[in-house]
């Protein structure tokens, strides 16, 4: 195939490339934060049920971790250029659907089409930067931009959400996406050049089925088991699925000639340890700021604008922090930056366990703060070090498989997360009812209502005089599942910490690592170190961490 070099080519050219990519995955992550600080605003509109609402944010985050693989190869086979535009394109379709719909399937439609296009977004991006920038260490600076514009879909998401709220009804905050998705494609159609995969490539159909059906299952599987019990047929069924799929895409994967993601590549421990960590450290973070969300309108009683200024701490302190770890990278080790920043998320998220109904926005704003400095340190050379474990033609893979991982966690955070907080509220929810002073029949009623449709729906009920004592009991319920939430997604963090400091462990010996013939030699190592490979498809010569 015939591939147009960027890396040689003017800076302007250089410069456009990072804009658009840029562009593209502040496109693609700007409704995660947008939607989920919303959907209190759509259940009312819509009249929607908790299990409704619950599959909104997922119409979305299934379809992007399912295709993501399967982007990546298309734009290796078809060119990178063309998937970027085409992600462009069904960003703008799912929030015109979104905007206008009238009803909840509607509007998962839409959130389903937008999906489809972050996972277009999501591996292009990377892969055009990449073949842009084939310089590891150059390539790290305009990563670690790619990684601030990500940062700054989810800082901003939340605030134009609290705006639109404030004036307008809830599917205004699909609109911004639609013009600038198609003033983008417009760019895109001038500025980039177009980039394929320097080896042949195939779509793999085998693989991309088994992968599409083990995540989707997956996901169903956990939701529907925090929502109801995961014993129930339907989510036993599921779960089994999710394993026999994983079983089968890795079978297809080892006899495919052009497979997906070729497994060859977790032979580096650099991108074994980045992937784990990614999705490992999106399990706990997503999971954490839905459960944030909840605390600021369920305990604190705030208006969407008000969670979204608190919310805005978190992702600004990891912007200011973002920029000066991307020039650190090629003086300081990524294991070291990587597990330093865990170490920091983990801290922050222990401070937390002792949040109360009454916390001032003072002593909460600090723990946010250096919430946020963690995940500046970890997100840009987690990032860089994935896609510097391959050669950079194989970027777009590396770049898909990091992504997918990520996105699974990510989707799995809130369920997870999600299934802890209400299992712990209940429980000790009519306890709390008790110490407010309310028994018998209302105490039943109360409990009974929370059990049905979640600890939100006791504020629609009318309790007279028992108001204010069963929303006092509703807040230090939801505490009590929040601070072992909280426990949980440190201990998730730390995790990611050790799995850092163990497999990104240079070692000063060299290891020989022969891919599989359909794929060149990944090469391993941080982002930090000078691995060099070998002629494309011939056994590299690298410094493999230990």
């Amino acid at each position: 195939m015939n591939v147009t070099p960027l890396a040689g080519g003017r800076p302007d050219r250089r410069a456009a490339t990072l804009v658009m990519a840029c562009l593209g995955v502040f496109i693609a992550y700007l409704p995660v934060t947008t939607v989920s600080v919303s959907l209190p605003a759509i259940q009312a509109a819509l009249g929607a049920s908790t299990a409704q609402l619950s599959w909104v944010q997922d119409a979305f985050v299934l379809p992007m971790a399912a295709f993501i693989l399967t982007a990546g190869v298309v734009g290796d086979v078809h060119g990178r250029k063309k998937v970027f535009q085409a992600g462009l394109l069904f960003s703008a379709v799912g929030a015109a659907v979104a905007l206008a719909a009238t009803s909840v399937p509607l509007l998962w439609a839409g959130q389903a089409l937008a999906g489809v296009g972050a996972a277009a977004l999501l591996p292009t991006t990377l892969a055009l930067i990449s073949h842009a920038v084939p310089d590891h260490r150059e390539r790290g600076k305009f990563i670690g931009l790619w990684a601030t514009s990500l940062l700054m879909a989810l800082a901003v998401g939340p605030l134009i959400a609290g705006v639109v709220l404030e004036h307008a009804a809830w599917r205004w905050i699909y609109l911004l996406v639609i013009p600038v998705s198609l003033i983008a494609m417009v760019f895109a159609a001038r500025l980039l050049t177009d980039s394929r995969a320097p080896h042949e490539r195939r779509l793999d159909w085998p693989g991309q089925i088994t992968a599409a059906v083990s995540i989707t299952a997956l996901v169903y599987g956990v939701i529907e088991g925090g929502a109801g019990s995961f014993t129930d047929p339907q989510v036993l069924v599921a779960l089994f699925v999710a394993v026999a799929g994983a079983a089968a895409f890795v079978v297809a994967e080892r006899r495919s000639d052009s497979p997906m993601l070729d497994l060859a590549l977790f032979r580096s421990p650099a991108f074994t340890a980045t992937t784990l960590v990614a999705m490992i450290t999106f399990l706990g973070l997503i999971g954490f700021f839905f459960l944030l969300s909840l605390y600021f309108g369920l305990v604190q009683q705030l208006d969407t604008l008000q969670a979204a200024w608190r919310l805005l701490m978190v992702t600004a302190a990891s912007i200011a922090v973002g920029g000066p770890v991307s020039r650190l990278m090629h003086r300081v080790p990524a294991r070291t930056l990587i597990t330093a920043g865990l170490l920091v998320v983990s801290g922050a998220l222990l401070s937390m366990t002792t949040l109360d109904a009454d916390t001032s926005f003072a002593s909460l704003s600090w723990r946010l703060v250096l919430l946020g400095c963690g995940m500046g340190g970890v997100l840009t050379p987690m990032t860089a070090t994935a896609v510097a474990s391959v050669p950079h033609h194989l970027a777009g893979m590396a770049a898909a498989g990091n992504n997918a991982f990520r996105q699974i966690g990510g989707a799995l955070g809130p369920a997870v997360l999600g299934a802890l907080l209400t299992s712990r509220a209940l429980d000790t929810f009519p306890a709390h009812l008790t110490e407010a002073g309310i028994t018998g029949a209302s105490r039943q009623s109360i409990v009974d209502a929370a059990r049905e449709g979640g600890l939100g729906a006791v504020a629609g009920m009318n309790l007279g005089p028992h108001t204010g004592q069963a929303l006092g009991a509703v807040g230090d319920a939801f505490l009590d599942g929040l601070r072992l939430c909280l426990i949980v997604a440190a201990a998730l963090t730390l995790l990611a910490a050790v799995v850092s400091a163990v497999l990104l462990r240079p070692r000063a010996s060299t290891t020989k690592v022969t891919a599989s013939p359909a794929t060149p030699q990944p090469v391993a190592g941080p982002a930090a170190d000078a691995g060099t490979s070998g002629p494309a498809g011939d056994p590299a010569t690298v410094r493999q961490p230990r």
